[in-house]
């Protein structure tokens, strides 16, 4: 016997509508918390990517300046999904798992939402200005992008996809900013294109887990194929995948260190071949939540940083 679904359908002209099932109601402080999403934060370690690859995060001031940088971006992070959740709020209800968030499910209401997201964001601006100015540029820029995307640009096929994935790009180049690390051409490519990737590979799998109802929860998702989707995926992997491996066989070159660098392609492409089928076959989840859930994809990433950290920090 099937435990009931706990989205409730009805039969209307023209389709079927998802409505808001009932759920548990949460406390306002937790309904608060949800809706800032602290598992979104791992998106936010990539500040850590670039002063690792550079072999500073042992010295104690870069590591204080990225932790900050890395606080900073979960408040401001956290104050644009409350933002965006009360923008938001009518399709949320039509969406099969976001109508679960606590503004869509009326947990909390739209003024505390608003007044806590500005509020994060102007304490996370106010953070990032107290590392260095160049931080504070990069994190005011994430801050006015996701107002645009939550207003604007979310609605305009192609620009949607390159918006998000400037999200990743953005933690990236901060957290070299933090530790005052020049950004290598090759990192901004792998990073440029391994977030294109992960984006395209999301929206391919909403395209197809979200149905019909696509057209309702996300519209721009209306302008795409599946086929443009995971042909966008494929060419971001391509390029990401190719210039990682420049990247490591020219640094083996240069500093004539050990062979580390070059054999942690091996684990990130494993990552990149996992990620690419578990779109395919987990349709909607974000990119951290399939890192937290699948066993093959945590022990890619793990594999990666020791190899990764063994060729920066043992050449």
């Amino acid at each position: 016997m099937h435990a009931p679904t706990p989205i409730h359908q009805r039969d209307r002209p023209g389709g079927t509508q998802l409505e808001p099932a009932p759920t548990p109601r949460r406390s306002p402080a937790a309904a608060l918390v949800a809706g800032a999403r602290p598992r979104q934060w791992l998106k936010n370690s990539l500040v850590l990517a670039a002063p690792a690859a550079a072999g500073v995060l042992a010295q104690a001031d870069a590591l204080v300046s990225v932790a900050l940088a890395f606080a900073a971006f979960c408040m401001v992070a956290s104050g644009g999904y409350l933002l965006n959740d009360v923008s938001d709020a009518e399709a949320d209800r039509r969406h099969p798992r976001k109508r679960l968030r606590p503004v869509a499910a009326r947990e909390l209401s739209a003024g505390a939402a608003l007044a806590a997201g500005i509020a994060l964001t102007l304490g996370g601006i106010a953070l990032a200005g107290l590392v260095s100015l160049a931080l504070l540029g990069a994190v005011a820029g994430y801050v006015a992008l996701s107002f645009a995307y939550t207003t604007w640009l979310k609605r305009i096929p192609v620009i949607d996809i390159a918006t998000v994935a400037s999200f990743f790009v953005l933690r990236a180049v901060a957290g070299g900013l933090a530790a005052g690390v020049p950004l290598s051409r090759w990192f901004l490519i792998v990073a440029s294109f391994g977030s294109l990737f992960m984006v395209a590979g999301k929206r391919a799998g909403e395209f197809t887990a979200l149905g019909e109802e696509r057209v309702m929860t996300r519209p721009t998702l209306a302008a795409y194929s599946i086929s443009y989707l995971r042909n966008l995926r494929t060419m971001a992997a391509g390029v990401a995948l190719a210039a990682y491996c420049l990247w490591a066989f020219e640094r083996v070159r240069v500093t004539g260190g050990s062979p580390f660098t070059e054999l942690s392609i091996i684990p990130f492409v494993l990552f990149v071949m996992r990620y690419a089928m578990l779109v395919e076959e987990e349709g909607d989840q974000s990119p951290e939540d399939l890192v937290l859930h699948d066993p093959g994809l945590r022990a890619a990433a793990v594999a990666w940083m020791i190899v990764f950290g063994c060729g920066v920090y043992l050449a």
